[in-house]
């Protein structure tokens, strides 16, 4: 008999579930890595005494990162 438990932390009956860690979900952690570095990248370029050419960059990578982020949560609800 099966047990129906659903705060049963065991998983030795089901054969459905794959383990280990998708494609979709190292490309989410790497953006969200790429968000911060470059958020933290742009916060220390407005502080130090650089050109504006490498704030505009740092804000630009993480305008695209945090969209394609965005994106892909959108696309997933489908």
């Amino acid at each position: 008999m099966p047990h129906t438990d659903p705060y049963r932390l065991s998983d030795a009956g089901d054969g459905d579930r794959t383990d280990g860690v998708s494609r979709s979900d190292i490309v989410r952690t790497l953006l969200w890595a790429v968000v911060v570095l470059s958020a933290v990248a742009n916060m220390a370029v407005s502080y130090g005494d650089t050109p504006v050419v490498a704030n505009l960059a740092c804000g630009f990578v993480t305008v695209l990162a945090a969209g394609t982020l965005a994106v892909r949560a959108l696309r997933g609800r489908r």
